[in-house]
């Protein structure tokens, strides 16, 4: 499936059940906002990630087997979302 970015660039796809799980580039995304987010198949967005501080956004992200996101920010966080919902389940921050 392809898909257009909301503000930057697209770093990483996964296509997963719900749609295309997207993580665009966080240089000049609006920190206010969340840079990982699924667009559905007909383009609408599903779901962006909850962040665990309002001021961080996205670096990295991963699928897991159990059907969470595993996910890191450049605040030094480590994340646990869910799948369906893009809430977190949890997070630690990384010194």
């Amino acid at each position: 499936m392809e898909t257009q970015p909301l503000r930057t660039s697209i770093e990483k796809t996964i296509q997963t059940m719900m749609g295309l799980l997207v993580l665009e580039q966080s240089n000049g995304f609006p920190r206010v906002e969340s840079n990982l987010y699924v667009v559905t198949s007909i383009g609408k967005i599903l779901w962006r990630a909850e962040k665990p501080d309002p001021n961080t956004l996205f670096s990295r992200v991963r699928l897991n087997d159990d059907e969470t996101i595993s996910a890191y920010t450049i605040g030094g966080h480590a994340c646990e979302l869910e799948l369906k919902t893009g809430k977190l389940i949890s997070f630690s921050k990384i010194s």
